[in-house]
């Protein structure tokens, strides 16, 4: 073996680290999805739900209208804790996707005020 397969085995990491950076968000820890399914079925979030508004666009949906989301996504480093969970209605849960509070803010300030 020369030096072609010295060099072949070298640049395959790098490759391999390129595409990982361009998947986006990381994949997301079991123990956390397993945290966010025990919180559901808590007194604390039957309470979170129980007014059936939604934390981020305040419509009334109703409890069965509502989905647990994450402040700070899983896959952006957020954890299944109580102080980042909030009850959002589908619409908002799947818009906001991963964004972080930040860029959140910035969409809805994007559709409120239109640019001319």
């Amino acid at each position: 073996m020369g030096r072609k397969d010295e060099n072949r085995d070298r640049k395959r990491p790098r490759a391999r680290a390129r595409a990982d950076a361009l998947q986006g968000p990381g994949p997301v820890p079991l123990q956390e999805k397993n945290r966010a399914r025990e919180l559901r079925t808590t007194a604390w979030w039957r309470k979170k739900i129980a007014a059936g508004t939604c934390h981020y666009c305040g419509k009334t949906v109703g409890p069965h209208g509502l989905t647990m989301d994450h402040i700070i996504p899983l896959s952006r480093g957020g954890t299944s804790e109580r102080f980042n969970i909030v009850a959002a209605c589908k619409e908002c849960n799947n818009r906001k996707n991963y964004l972080l509070p930040a860029e959140w803010e910035e969409y809805l300030d994007s559709i409120k005020n239109p640019p001319r």
